[in-house]
């Protein structure tokens, strides 16, 4: 099939991906049973849970081949899918964190497959295999935002407390998806008509920029509903801290190449009883950051994780050399929508929404320890996690909202 236009694009991956969708399913289930930190036959234990996958990756096949097609979340059986998706995690008493992550590993399959199918095709042009992966990255979302609501609404309709915190987190939500899916949107539909090399290398800077800013932001928002989950969610695990911390640093690696900053992890990390997503949330937030204000002044620019066990608690250290925080900030730096170098992201190279420490405050808090900051200005930061050696939910009333 020759591809002259982005819907014969479409089209061909479309069907390639039908064709491939069991193949595509089964090297989803084994990626997943490689990375979640539960037994293979707690991953999807039931055979109505594996059907779903494979049915909803022919549907996300349909979406690319119809190229006129409205917007995915129109599709109603889709919809009611992941619906009873999210109802079936729920009973299986899955957590927020594996469906994060199974969504993930979706999309990486779904992109890399694109990516395998499009190398031998070597007269199709970028700007169709950006147009055919934004409609991929809409599907996985859209999938993935339903399924996650259905499965939080379970709880909700227990929990008056869970529903009011639900409510605030989707006007968030909504206030925070909509200038990059607009940009996003507006971005694809300039450059389908644009002729001009260099407008299209910049409509196509805009998408990967916005495309960036949209995952980064749902992985956020998507964590903090999982943060307001009740008692009987939390997951503990006994395992090394030195586990969670070189898996975020793989995670982390690309941001910490790009910006020439070293990830040094301590060998004597002790061993904790703790809800491993928690542990990673708080890690990646704070890790990020401080590759994110690291200083590129400094001719070694590094980022050390360590900690120590004592009597009653476990402290988790956070150290770098960057930017460092002014001391009028430190008493705010945890507030949700705070940023202390909002003024100095042109010179940084750095955005941001201001949640990745408010985030770490409400994990914390909710694992029932404590977050502090030591910073200097010019020197670097210091962020110390102090967690209970017997973690438990801390109270209600203690939370932050």
């Amino acid at each position: 099939m020759p591809v002259t236009t982005v819907g014969d694009f479409g089209r061909l991956i479309g069907a390639r991906m039908r064709a491939d969708h069991e193949s595509l399913a089964r090297r989803w289930l084994v990626r997943l049973n490689e990375l979640l930190p539960v037994a293979a036959n707690e991953v999807f234990p039931s055979q109505a849970l594996l059907d779903h996958i494979p049915s909803l990756i022919q549907e996300i096949a349909d979406y690319l081949e119809d190229t006129d097609a409205d917007e995915f979340a129109a599709n109603t059986f889709v919809v009611d899918k992941a619906r009873e998706l999210g109802e079936l995690r729920y009973e299986q008493r899955a957590s927020v964190h594996q469906l994060l992550r199974e969504y993930r590993v979706l999309g990486s399959i779904l992109v890399t497959f694109v990516e395998q199918e499009t190398r031998p095709l070597v007269s199709v042009a970028p700007i169709e295999v950006i147009a055919v992966l934004g409609r991929v990255a809409q599907a996985v979302g859209v999938l993935q935002q339903t399924t996650i609501e259905t499965f939080i609404a379970k709880y909700t309709a227990r929990i008056d407390d869970q529903t009011r915190r639900l409510e605030n987190f989707n006007r968030m939500v909504s206030h925070e998806l909509r200038q990059p899916i607009g940009a996003l949107q507006f971005a694809l539909k300039l450059s389908d008509d644009c002729e001009d090399h260099e407008a299209r290398a910049g409509y196509r800077e805009v998408i990967e920029r916005n495309l960036t800013r949209l995952v980064r932001l749902t992985d956020q928002l998507a964590m903090m509903s999982r943060l307001k989950a009740s008692a009987d969610n939390t997951q503990t695990q006994h395992l090394p801290l030195e586990l969670v911390a070189r898996e975020v640093a793989r995670q982390l690696s690309d941001m910490a190449e790009r910006r020439g900053v070293e990830i040094v992890i301590d060998s004597d990390l002790p061993v904790l009883q703790v809800d491993v997503a928690a542990v990673e949330l708080i890690l990646v937030n704070l890790v990020s950051n401080a590759i994110k204000y690291s200083d590129a002044t400094k001719p070694r620019r590094v980022v050390e994780l360590g900690g120590e066990s004592r009597a009653e608690a476990c402290v988790i250290r956070v150290r770098d050399n960057g930017v460092g925080i002014a001391p009028e900030h430190l008493p705010r730096i945890f507030e949700r929508a705070y940023r202390a170098h909002a003024d100095r992201d042109e010179e940084l190279g750095t955005d941001g929404f201001g949640l990745g420490l408010a985030i770490v405050r409400d994990c914390v808090a909710d694992q029932g320890g404590q977050v502090t900051v030591d910073s200097v200005l010019g020197e670097g930061a210091t962020f110390t996690v102090t967690l209970p050696t017997n973690p438990g939910l801390a109270p209600a009333s203690e939370r932050p909202l």
